[in-house]
């Protein structure tokens, strides 16, 4: 079973890049299912419509994880609530639409379990990302009522990120985080069979600051005139990772990192 994941797809250089690459990255590293983040693939680098969600399923994508700018645009708000193949994290506080976790059917018969959480620290505030873990894994097991089981950790510290990896080491497939747009080398399987990554980073234009245009950033960072923050709109890199995991267990066997175009180059 080949995974692929892609980190947080910012504005429309990273949407434009996603529908014009995966197919051909499909067929060539022979993926079986495919997650992304989504919750910066609007035009104005926040949030996701219903229209970017309809042309990214339509390209491949299997499920769209997000995270803390989930409802940025309004519309999500409404539209979530009968797409089940966009996940919003499973700890948001209040009474919310959407769902946290969802099962997929992937190709031979496997079901895929995906589960979106947000941080706690230097995030919107939302449940103990760790009581929230603990209570789905005391509920859900590995090779039960999924096959398989990728876990998006939308999040702003490593360590929090770490942790959570060992939280669900052995009872998830892949652990990885996002939410920085920065990718990360550190990619690994646990000592229990888990994969883990740091953060995936971004579809985006990396002659930037995280995604943002880098002038009307610095301007900020110096209060100098400047608006909103809006996206770069270079060529994109696409950025993430793909795990090979065993089927009779649901555990990974290998974690490569996936870099393309832009100014990171690295082919597929």
């Amino acid at each position: 079973m080949n995974i692929l994941f892609l980190g947080d797809i910012v504005g429309n250089s990273g949407c434009h890049a996603v529908k014009k690459f995966l197919p051909d990255i499909i067929k060539s590293k022979k993926i079986n299912f495919v997650v992304v983040n989504g919750e910066n693939a609007a035009k104005e680098g926040v949030g996701i419509t219903e229209n970017i969600v309809n042309e990214l399923l339509s390209c491949g994508v299997d499920v769209i994880t997000t995270g803390n700018h989930v409802w940025d645009q309004k519309e999500t708000y409404e539209f979530i609530k009968n797409q089940k193949r966009l996940l919003r994290p499973l700890n948001l506080s209040g009474d919310v639409p959407g769902e946290g976790f969802g099962i997929y059917d992937s190709y031979g018969g496997y079901k895929v379990g995906v589960l979106n959480l947000m941080g706690n620290v230097f995030m919107k505030k939302s449940d103990d990302v760790f009581i929230k873990s603990k209570e789905f894994l005391n509920q859900n097991m590995l090779k039960k009522k999924y096959d398989f089981l990728i876990v998006d950790f939308h999040g702003e510290i490593t360590s929090e990120k770490m942790a959570i990896g060992h939280v669900f080491d052995g009872n998830a497939t892949f652990v990885v985080g996002t939410h920085t747009h920065v990718p990360t080398n550190d990619g690994r399987v646990l000592s229990k069979g888990t994969a883990y990554l740091t953060d995936a980073g971004m579809c985006g234009d990396y002659n930037s600051v995280i995604g943002m245009n880098a002038k009307n950033s610095i301007d900020r960072f110096y209060k100098r005139d400047s608006i909103k923050h809006f996206p770069a709109e270079g060529e994109a890199s696409l950025c993430g990772a793909i795990i090979e995991a065993n089927p009779k267990n649901g555990l990974a066997s290998n974690i490569s990192q996936f870099i393309f175009g832009g100014q990171l180059q690295k082919k597929f």
